[in-house]
């Protein structure tokens, strides 16, 4: 396994792999993928096996309190999953946040997400509390905008 900012020239293996995560991942337009690829490879990193695209973490350092990163969309193509995939490409997203003394990972998931939610606190992430439970899970009201309920899951960085 290859681990590998995402580039320009491996945007259309992403968006096939993307589109296996329907209905939690939803795909973006092309040129949001180039705009990743361009200016934030550093935590768009791709897992490689064989040539093929097979697992990918799309990530942002917060503008507004670059303490913080969110990770936006991850995904581990089927066939792949339960061999390391996702933790190493979250593992080198660590690795960049820590160089930038980032001191928290953090990512949104759909509440009735339970696989996502098993995966999320195997890699070390804890579910923020909320102010409801929805499936288990502790949730925040209108996270994302109005009745877009979100369960938070973070992941402190040691400096």
């Amino acid at each position: 396994m290859i681990i590998a900012p995402l580039t320009v020239d491996r945007i259309s293996d992403l968006e096939k792999l993307l589109a296996l995560g329907e209905p939690y991942i939803r795909l973006r337009a092309s040129s949001d993928y180039w705009l990743y690829a361009t200016l934030f490879g550093n935590t768009c990193p791709i897992a490689i096996v064989d040539g093929q695209v097979v697992g990918n973490v799309i990530a942002f350092r917060s503008q507004v309190d670059p303490s913080e990163i969110y990770l936006q969309d991850v995904m581990t193509h089927p066939n792949h999953r339960r061999a390391g995939i996702t933790r190493a490409l979250i593992e080198e997203v660590h690795r960049q946040a820590s160089l930038w003394a980032c001191q928290r990972l953090f990512r949104t998931s759909e509440p009735d997400n339970q696989a996502a939610h098993r995966a999320w606190l195997a890699l070390g992430f804890t579910n923020v509390p909320g102010d409801a439970v929805e499936h288990g899970v502790s949730v925040i009201h209108d996270y994302k905008g109005p009745r877009k309920h979100r369960a938070v899951y973070e992941r402190r960085i040691e400096s």
